[in-house]
């Protein structure tokens, strides 16, 4: 039954992954794009993914402060098995990069997978408040631009998602700040609901997962990862700017926010592994809104997602083989390798 559930949702997002391609690639000229492509200068993604990897390495400290509470791990593990969990995000369906983070915190330093996937919910939490907010920021200029008026209507999904996500980080605060009252809450919650045999491996798992959100027990804490998880955007915005520059469209920073934030809000649809089709529909789209044709619009989505997902995915796979995982879909055999292959930490 959970072989199928997963299947179908894999099958899901392979489907949805198809309709956004057909709506990135519709009314394309190809020998117009190929020309675009061609014209592409490729000297100036240096400077962008350089900003962009510094966004990486902000990440791994961001990501290091909300372990502390659980257990002190190195920069170096933390970057490291970042850059595995993107890699899995890039190739795996359902988001399991994830899931594969929390695996190779557990083996390299003994982090319970429950708590360290708190604090990745904790991250998600901070980064969707963030873009969210880059595209209500910004959103008012697109009524000034060629096309803008088509865009305009996602600034009430964009408000019910900052709601929605504020809610949940002003609901994990509360919690971080009364551990007590939460685990007695969620206790009582399992013991009316879970047979008795099921509920003590439960208990754990909510015990260490209520330990994975202590770091915003501490306001300075909370306002540091509120603060470098907008450092983090800006600076992803920068390989934005460089792929600008590299195809000559000279869009402005302001621009490049909004289209960051709207591609990345997008990508909380479910599709196939790197937001194949969802990114590339939603880039094209904000960038025909500002007045620029389909081809140089679509042209830029393409060579924007190819410095995203290639190097990030190289390097990720380095580290994922150099650690000595296989290759699998099954949580319940990441786990498994978690607590069978020797610490290298």
């Amino acid at each position: 039954m959970k072989r199928n559930y997963q299947r179908g949702l894999v099958w899901l997002g392979l489907v949805i992954s198809a309709v956004f391609l057909y709506l990135a690639f519709r009314k394309i000229n190809y020998s117009d794009l190929w020309h675009t492509l061609k014209q592409t200068r490729m000297l100036w993604l240096a400077p962008g993914l350089a900003i962009y990897f510094g966004g990486m390495l902000v990440r791994a400290w961001r990501w290091q402060v909300l372990l502390k509470p659980l257990k002190k791990v190195s920069i170096g593990n933390v970057f490291q098995i970042l850059m595995i969990g993107f890699m899995g995000n890039n190739v795996f369906p359902l988001r399991m990069g994830e899931v594969l983070r929390a695996v190779v915190l557990k083996r390299r330093a003994d982090v319970a997978i429950s708590g360290s996937l708190a604090t990745i919910v904790v991250e998600k939490i901070f980064d969707a408040v963030v873009v969210i907010g880059f595209v209500l920021l910004n959103l008012g200029q697109l009524a000034r631009l060629p096309g803008g008026m088509a865009l305009t209507q996602i600034s009430g999904l964009a408000a019910w998602s900052a709601v929605i996500f504020l809610v949940g980080l002003a609901l994990f605060v509360a919690i971080a700040m009364f551990p007590q009252p939460a685990q007695r809450l969620l206790h009582g919650i399992i013991a009316k609901i879970i047979p008795e045999r099921w509920r003590n491996p439960l208990y754990n798992i909510i015990d260490k997962f209520l330990d994975g959100l202590m770091s915003l027990r501490s306001p300075a804490n909370a306002l540091m990862i509120l603060l470098t998880s907008i450092l983090v955007w800006l600076l992803e915005t920068g390989l934005y700017w460089g792929v600008s520059r590299a195809l000559n469209l000279h869009l402005t920073f302001n621009q490049l926010l909004l289209l960051n934030g709207v591609v990345n809000m997008v990508l909380l649809i479910p599709a196939a592994p790197g937001g194949l089709g969802t990114f590339d529909a939603a880039g094209r789209t904000v960038l025909e809104a500002y007045g620029i044709p389909a081809e140089p619009a679509l042209g830029y989505t393409l060579v924007l997602r190819i410095a995203i997902w290639l190097p990030i995915t190289l390097l990720g796979t380095l580290y994922f083989v150099r650690e000595g995982l296989t290759w699998t879909l099954d949580i319940s055999k990441m786990q498994a390798q978690a607590e069978t292959l020797d610490s290298s930490d």
